[in-house]
């Protein structure tokens, strides 16, 4: 028997309407703010994430699904979806008409990580992202967002971590003050730790190895080597989040780790996974759009973990799954071909239908529609044809009435709308 891909799973019916529901959620929140979805590929260019997110990060250097086409071009697995956002904004020229943009993306990510709890190799996200707007506001409006997202499903327990990571007129400064700080420590750290050392020592901040993590501890903070205009940046964050009621932590260990990150970053951490850990994320990158050929323009995003928050969410999956609005229990070759007539008329109509098409007992058929869950059964066997009649069954209050032939279908739209009115 052949299985599923290490790392990766199936999503099936009884979690999938959990997953929907999710995504209505966040789709409906979203563009209640302005945001409108976009759908990108799923693969691209390998020089697009080696690019973006930087070439001696974790993820281009051990993660990123990446394999040569049959030109022998490289070509990626999606890893995020900030870069080919950005790509399709610089390529479509969408800053032409007005380079203010509010998009976002609901879709599958891969990465080859160890696969755990929560995490896998072919992962979802939400994904948001402003563009053409330096305003601090705008990072503020993300995070109020992840906020209320969390409060409409349910998700207890959260906190949001904030930070600053400087611009390039202040981030050297605090570069040098940690590679200083780290020179004497250099014998504790891990091996990518070492060799990034030199080119980005931020990445030592991020590392998640344990010696990397305790020798770090008492490292110089970039709160303390921000220039004014990313001071100013970094107040307005925290005044704006005040006055919107928006609890946080400044978190001046908190940055990300990919490269193209400046200024406002931030995490939502939850502890209702055991230890506390990020289901969403994000920050500002103005030198992004830029950098991959296309004009200066300020932006921002965020990711949600879409896989982990299904886990922690407050809505009761029993709340969302579908079922039967009524199933025909049809008796016989000649009821089972008008049943099957009907049951066709009803989906298109909006009223769901099931039925057996395999000629099983009446009382097998019962059994199945008290299975599924059907609100009623109409029963269609001999007798009733020969009385030119179907029998509705309420399978709630088990009442039932015997319908004429020529009206099965507008009888049972109406006790259906009837129920769902109720």
């Amino acid at each position: 028997m052949i299985q599923l891909i290490r790392g990766f799973k199936d999503i099936l019916p009884g979690e999938v309407e959990l997953w929907q529901e999710i995504e209505r959620i966040a789709r409906n929140l979203l563009e209640d703010f302005g945001y409108k979805e976009i759908r990108i590929p799923i693969m691209e260019k390998t020089e697009l994430f080696a690019r973006s997110i930087g070439e001696d990060t974790d993820i281009v250097e051990k993660e990123m699904y990446t394999f040569p086409d049959r030109k022998g071009d490289l070509i990626t697995l999606r890893p995020e979806a900030t870069a080919s956002i950005v790509r399709s904004y610089i390529q479509h020229k969408m800053y032409a008409a007005d380079p203010a943009r509010k998009l976002y993306v609901i879709g599958p990510m891969f990465r080859r990580e160890r696969p755990q709890k929560g995490r896998y190799r072919q992962f979802y996200q939400i994904d948001a992202e402003i563009f053409g707007v330096a305003s601090a506001h705008a990072d503020a409006e993300l995070i109020y967002l992840l906020t209320v997202l969390s409060e409409r499903l349910g998700v207890t327990d959260v906190a949001a971590h904030i930070n600053s990571l400087g611009c390039p007129e202040c981030r050297p400064d605090f570069k040098a003050a940690l590679l200083g700080f780290m020179e004497d420590r250099l014998e504790t750290l891990c091996a990518d730790c070492k060799r990034r050392s030199g080119r980005n020592p931020l990445r030592a901040l991020d590392c998640k190895v344990d010696t990397c993590r305790a020798a770090m501890t008492d490292a110089p903070s970039i709160l303390d080597h921000l220039c004014p205009d990313c001071r100013d940046h970094f107040d307005t964050v925290q005044r704006a989040l005040t006055e919107l009621g928006v609890d946080f932590v400044v978190d001046s260990r908190l940055v990300r780790g990919l490269d193209y990150y400046s200024r406002t970053t931030f995490e939502v951490l939850t502890g209702s996974l055991g230890a506390q850990s990020a289901v969403a994320g994000g920050g500002r990158y103005d030198a992004l759009v830029e950098m991959l050929g296309g004009p200066s323009i300020p932006a921002t995003g965020f990711a949600i973990g879409f896989d982990r928050l299904a886990e922690i969410a407050g809505l009761k999956p029993e709340e969302f799954r579908k079922t039967p609005d009524v199933y025909i229990a049809a008796l016989g070759p000649e009821c089972q071909a008008r049943a099957f007539q009907w049951s066709c008329a009803l989906g298109v109509q909006g009223i769901t239908a099931d039925m057996d098409m395999e000629d099983r007992s009446l009382k097998s058929q019962m059994k199945r529609a008290d299975r599924m869950g059907a609100d009623y059964v109409l029963i269609f066997g001999e007798n009733e044809l020969k009385d030119g009649v179907a029998v509705l069954r309420n399978m709630d209050t088990r009442e039932q009435k015997s319908i004429p032939l020529d009206k099965v279908v507008q009888e049972i739209k109406t006790a259906v709308q009837s129920t769902q009115s109720c």
